[in-house]
C-alpha cells in the first residue's frame, strides 16, 4: 500500500474521530440539556425542538441545501469534502442522540461548559486533518464573495442570531446566556487544537560540535538548519551558534541528537506565533 494512500487513511481517521467527538459533545450534553449552541447544529435543535424529528434528520436536511446552494460558487471539491462531515455527523447524531435523554451532568453550566469543550476540540481535530463540516462556513463564504466582510465575522454574527431565536422557544435568558458560553468556549477549545497541531519551536544552540548536530538533524529529522558566527565574549574565542524551527512532533528527536552529540551543550528553546515558508504554513493575509 502506497504512502499516498496510507496518508490519506491516517486524515480520514482522525477527522472521523474528530466528528465522533464533536456528536458526542453535542448529543450528550448540549441537545438534552435544551442549550443551543451556534451553526447548523444549533439550527437542528431549534427545528428539533419546535417541530420534533431527531436533530440529525434536519442537520443532513439544511446541510444538503447548502451544499446545493454554494455548488456552483464553491465548486465541486468543497462540496465533496464537506459531504463526508454532513453524512458521518448526520449518522452520528441518529446514533447518538436516543442514547441519550438526559443530559450527563445535570447542572446546565457545567453541561455547556463540557458540551462546548467537546465539540470544539472534535471540530479541532477534524479541520486541522482536512475535514470539513460545511454548514454556516458555505453561507459565510458566499457572502465574503459579494461583500467586504470577513468569514468568520459572519459565522460570529450567524451565530449569534441562532443562539438568540432560542428564546423564542425556551422564553429563557439564562438559555441565551449558556448558549453564548458555549459558542465563546468551543472557538476557544477549536483555535487551542487546531494552533497545537500547528504550534513550532525554535530551537538555538550553543555547541563546539554544532557542524556535527546540525548535520543529524538535516538528514534524520529533515529540518533545515542556520549555522550563525558567534563570539564569545567570556572565553574571546569565535564559535558557531545552531538556529532550527521545527514542529512540535520534532522537538524531543532533536533534543535527543543533541544530547548524545554534546551534553553539555547550551539550548534555549521558545514557542514561535507561527512559522511560515517550506514544510510550514503558507502566509495567509
Amino acid at each position: 500500500m502506497s504512502n499516498k494512500i496510507l496518508k490519506e487513511l491516517k486524515s480520514y481517521f482522525f477527522i472521523t474521530l474528530g466528528l465522533i467527538i464533536f456528536a458526542f459533545g453535542v448529543s450528550a450534553f448540549l441537545i438534552p440539556a435544551k442549550i443551543v449552541g451556534g451553526g447548523v447544529s444549533g439550527i437542528a435543535m431549534i427545528l428539533y425542538y419546535a417541530i420534533g424529528l431527531p436533530v440529525g434528520f434536519w442537520y443532513f436536511v439544511i446541510n444538503i441545501g447548502l451544499l446545493f446552494w454554494g455548488l456552483k460558487k464553491l465548486g465541486k471539491k468543497f462540496a465533496l469534502n464537506s459531504l463526508y462531515g454532513v453524512i458521518v455527523n448526520t449518522i452520528l447524531f441518529m446514533i447518538f442522540q436516543p442514547l441519550f435523554p438526559k443530559p450527563l451532568v445535570s447542572d446546565q453550566f457545567m453541561a455547556s461548559l463540557i458540551g462546548a469543550a467537546l465539540s470544539g476540540v472534535g471540530l479541532g481535530i477534524a479541520f486541522a486533518n482536512g475535514g470539513n463540516s460545511g454548514g454556516t462556513d458555505i453561507i459565510a463564504l458566499i457572502i465574503s464573495e459579494n461583500k467586504n466582510i470577513s468569514p468568520g465575522r459572519i459565522i460570529l454574527y450567524l451565530n449569534v442570531v441562532i443562539i438568540a431565536s432560542s428564546y423564542l422557544l425556551f422564553h429563557s435568558v439564562e438559555k441565551i446566556v449558556y448558549g453564548y458560553v458555549v459558542m465563546a468556549v468551543s472557538s476557544y477549545a477549536l483555535d487551542l487544537t487546531l494552533e497545537g497541531q500547528k504550534q513550532s519551536f525554535q530551537i538555538i544552540v550553543f555547541s563546539r560540535k554544532n557542524h556535527t548536530i546540525a548535520e543529524r538533524i538535516s538528514s534524520e529529522v529533515g529540518r533545515g538548519v542556520t549555522l550563525w558566527n558567534g563570539y564569545g565574549w567570556y572565553t574571546k574565542n569565535p564559535f558557531d551558534i545552531l538556529l532550527v524551527v521545527a514542529h512540535r512532533y520534532d522537538r524531543s528527536k532533536i533534543l535527543r541528537i543533541i544530547k548524545q552529540e554534546d551534553e553539555k551543550a547550551f539550548v534555549t528553546m521558545t514557542k514561535v506565533q507561527a512559522a511560515f515558508g517550506e514544510n510550514f504554513e503558507h502566509i495567509k493575509v
